[in-house]
């Protein structure tokens, strides 16, 4: 094919396909609409805003309920190679804390994915989550302290309570206290975008 044929045929492919960036949201139930339809969540519900915004970014979900940061470590290199992200929306550590596990192993997992996501050439939103009071003062303490840590000492964003404005209102909860239901995703959605916006920009 000649250069002109070429050139031409190029002119003809949508400018948002050419420079089409990625966006992963790598999480657990709560990213991956646990309890409801997929297109009810709130990365499908902040696909459709980024469409209608920014439509040269498409967000892939490789977000799996009951994920752990060690089972999220063990998949992110799979993920970084097949999705290329320009950005990385983390969002993991709540099944450690639900499960008690170390405090120590999740900040190490989550600061060698967010290393990973970043020798990628990705930038990284991490997510911060709490935990129910029930599992004691030291341990809750220690398990929300890690959020502001990471973001801290790794330069990156961090929204530091995915469910601030959901997790206390019942009518926004599903029956296990636990996940956020239909409802509460355009809240969820909303809050995620005013901290990924930025990174757009």
């Amino acid at each position: 094919m000649s250069n002109w044929v070429l050139l031409l045929a190029l002119s003809f492919i949508p400018f948002t396909t050419v420079m089409a960036k990625s966006i992963l949201v790598f999480g657990d139930s709560i990213s991956a609409a646990y309890g409801m339809e997929v297109q009810q969540g709130w990365v499908t519900l902040l696909q459709k805003k980024l469409a209608a915004e920014h439509n040269n970014y498409l967000i892939s979900n490789a977000s799996i309920s009951g994920e752990t940061t060690a089972g999220g470590l063990s998949r992110i290199d799979a993920a970084l190679s097949q999705y290329k992200p320009d950005i990385v929306v983390l969002e993991l550590g709540a099944n450690d804390g639900l499960r008690g596990l170390s405090a120590a192993a999740m900040k190490t997992n989550l600061t060698e994915m967010i290393k990973r996501s970043q020798t990628a050439g990705a930038k990284v939103l991490l997510l911060g989550m709490k935990i129910p009071p029930n599992y004691g003062k030291r341990y809750i303490e220690m398990f929300y302290s890690i959020y502001p840590q990471l973001a801290e000492t790794l330069h990156i964003p961090l929204l530091p309570f995915l469910l601030e404005d959901v997790a206390l209102q019942p009518d926004l909860m599903q029956a296990d206290g636990l996940h956020p239901n239909a409802l509460a995703q355009p809240a969820i959605a909303a809050k995620v975008w005013q901290y990924l916006q930025p990174l757009i920009k």
